[in-house]
């Protein structure tokens, strides 16, 4: 059975972190929160995040009017967290290059950010148990609507 801690909390509700190079009073930082109420961004100091995979989605945004496709990876920890990431960026690619070397995703693992040249972001995949990073060559013509599909269908297999 489940235990419920009593008193205060914060809502069931999933915790959005988004991925970007940026500067805040002075303190770098590669992924953040966005309080929507209060129109501010709040830097999260933290690169990794340690957590079972549970879900990929593909979202439309508006954004400046114009439509954006995002990648939202959905991750079961202490809370819920939803990695929120443009389809083409980076951070997206080398996730999806790396979790796809990934043999059975029901184990824990670690995704981390890490900076690149400039305002360049790229995702790191460890296992979460024997901290080895897990690793795939870059291949600029991978098939990412495919490698999404079929990272999808495997979760729902394993979950």
């Amino acid at each position: 059975m489940t235990e419920i801690k009593f008193g205060l909390c914060n809502p069931p509700e999933p915790i959005y972190l988004y991925v970007k190079n940026g500067e805040l009073s002075g303190e770098s930082y590669l992924w953040y929160h966005y309080d929507i109420n209060n129109d501010k961004t709040i830097p999260v100091q933290h690169r990794g995040l340690t957590g079972y995979l549970s879900e990929l989605r593909v979202t439309t945004k508006e954004f400046k009017g114009k439509e954006n496709i995002k990648l939202d990876i959905i991750v079961s920890a202490d809370e819920v967290y939803i990695i929120r990431t443009g389809i083409e960026t980076n951070f997206a690619k080398t996730f999806l290059l790396a979790i796809s070397e990934v043999q059975d995703l029901s184990k824990p693992l670690v995704i981390a950010v890490t900076s690149g040249e400039e305002n360049v972001v790229f995702c790191r995949v460890y296992d979460a148990v024997t901290k080895t990073r897990i690793r795939r060559e870059w291949n600029a013509n991978a098939d990412w609507a495919e490698m999404i599909a079929n990272l999808q269908t495997k979760l729902q297999q394993e979950f």
